[in-house]
């Protein structure tokens, strides 16, 4: 008995011993059991499922969102006042800076200052400051639009004062010149007078007759009052002692009348045996000095004098008066603007910007490199995404630039082709200065289409462009198609058969190594 005990003991024992072992070989594993293990999977057809909506084209990119104009402010000179510091808002016709005591103010306009304006000027940069003097309360009177006339030197001296400052005048010694030409006018109107004022008439000479018996002589002649001398001839009957009486004749001097006494002769038995004295009357007309040629001349002539004082003076006063220098006003397109940066300090000589103004709407800025800018133009749809408000406000592209921004440094280097992306709304005044991301619609289809993911779509040897169906049990067909819009790793599609595609179809968009053939597989 004992000795069969011994033999159940040592076949127990090696049946645990059997049983440990298929055990370990069944936990414990060798490294490249457990490598072959750790591998993928065999794998099938991948797929994907037809959509119906709308595909759209999408180029991301990121931009810093900055107003829409920034103006440096730099006049010459030493900075004596500035009272403004970074982040305060600037209204129109506040005051920026002062300048070697000059003050520099801020005005609403689109056209930059590159010339001084002082009266008489015109153009559009005359224009935009009267519109300016205008939106601040300072008329321009009845001065037509672009020239600088009485009205724009009424406002602007108004502007001025409503600063604080007196306005620098156009001519340096205005007032005199002024001056002078109304003296020039008075003295060319004295002498006009002067010539309209007739002379006081000379008493007329007294007529002295012919003695008795003497010859025949002509009567003395006399000047009347307010004419020149003239000569007239008349004709008289004389008495004498001869037998036969003669008609006698005579002269005399008048303003177109006279009288004179001539002499007759008889013709008697004798010769000179007889004289006689005769009066005669007549009319003359003559040339005279008083209101003849002379006096006309010499009032024409004090009428064109007067005539060019006239003009003198109205150009002297139309120069005289306030201007406006190109360094004492900044105009920007939009309020409220706010000062960007300050960069001088009062006492020191202006070597570069005093301030940087920030003014108008707040745009999205961003630049882009070659492949994108083909892709963008403006009036495409923008999403302009803010991760940090966590939200999303719909714009438009606005510019797209056709020349390489360059950089600040390093020299010679670019940003890239500048893009201007402008809100629908405004952007809030918090949004300046982030950093968004911008979503850019490309294209689109022209509503809902049938959309594939673009690994679906694959062109047989036959240079068809097809798509491959598959159905529940696994079998395939390949289905013709036109692509069209693509965007985001998608393509639109149309089955050259309507019936073919339909949402929810599954298309092979790939295949995994070591899967099984495709069944049915066809045309």
């Amino acid at each position: 008995m004992r000795g069969r005990r011994g033999v159940f003991g040592v076949v127990g024992g090696a049946v645990l011993m059997a049983a440990g072992a298929l055990l370990a070989t069944a936990v414990v594993k060798s490294p490249a059991q457990l490598a072959a293990e750790a591998g993928p999977p065999a794998q099938g057809v991948l797929t994907a499922e037809v959509e119906r909506r709308v595909l759209a084209e999408t180029v991301v990119t990121r931009g810093t969102v900055v107003a829409d104009q920034s103006v440096t402010v730099a006049p010459p000179g030493v900075v004596t006042k500035l009272p403004l510091k970074a982040g305060d808002p600037v209204a129109a016709g506040r005051l920026l800076a002062e300048v070697s005591g000059r003050p520099v103010f801020a005005l609403r306009g689109a056209v930059p200052m590159y010339r001084d304006l002082v009266p008489g000027a015109t153009g559009d940069d005359v224009a935009q400051v009267q519109a300016a003097l205008r939106e601040l309360g300072h008329g321009t009177g009845h001065d037509p639009k672009g020239v600088f006339g009485p009205g724009t030197k009424a406002a602007l001296a108004e502007l001025y004062r409503a600063v604080g400052y007196a306005p620098l005048p156009a001519l340096k010694d205005g007032p005199a010149t002024v001056k002078a030409a109304r003296d020039a006018v008075r003295a060319a109107r004295w002498a006009l007078e002067d010539t309209e004022t007739p002379p006081e008439p000379p008493a007329p000479a007294p007529s002295s007759p012919t003695a008795p018996g003497s010859p025949g002589t002509p009567a003395p002649t006399g000047k009347p009052a307010g004419a020149g001398s003239e000569t007239g001839a008349g004709a008289g009957a004389g008495k004498g002692a001869g037998p036969e009486a003669r008609a006698g004749s005579g002269s005399g001097s008048g303003a177109g009348s006279g009288s004179g006494v001539g002499a007759g002769k008889a013709a008697g038995p004798e010769a000179g045996a007889g004289t006689g004295t005769g009066s005669v009357s007549g009319a003359g007309a003559g040339k005279g000095a008083g209101p003849g040629k002379g006096v006309r001349r010499e009032r024409e002539r004090a009428l064109e004098a007067l005539r060019e004082a006239q003009e003198g003076l109205a150009a002297a006063e139309a120069a005289d008066g306030p201007m406006l220098p190109a360094a004492e006003a900044v105009f920007l397109r939009g309020f409220p603007a706010r000062v960007a940066a300050v960069a001088a300090q009062a006492g020191a000589t202006v070597s570069g910007p005093v301030l940087t103004l920030s003014a108008g709407e707040l745009v999205v800025e961003a630049y882009l490199k070659d492949d994108k800018r083909q892709l963008l133009r403006p009036g495409m749809p923008v999403v302009i995404s803010s991760e940090l408000a966590g939200s999303d406000t719909r714009g438009a592209v606005a510019v797209v630039a056709a020349e390489r921004s360059p950089a600040p440094q390093p020299p010679g280097g670019d940003l890239g082709y500048r893009m201007v992306v402008r809100a629908g709304q405004p952007l809030p005044a918090g949004f300046a200065g982030q950093d968004v991301r911008l979503t850019v619609e490309s294209a689109a289809t022209d509503g809902e289409a049938l959309v594939v993911p673009v690994t679906a779509v694959s062109a047989g040897a036959d240079g068809r462009t097809v798509v491959t169906a598959r159905a529940a049990d696994g079998t395939q067909r390949r289905v013709e198609v036109r692509t069209g819009t693509s965007g985001d790793g998608f393509i639109a599609v149309t089955p050259a058969r309507p019936a073919d595609l339909a949402p929810g179809t599954k298309v092979v968009i790939g295949t995994a190594p070591g899967a099984a053939a495709p069944r049915g597989a066809g045309r």
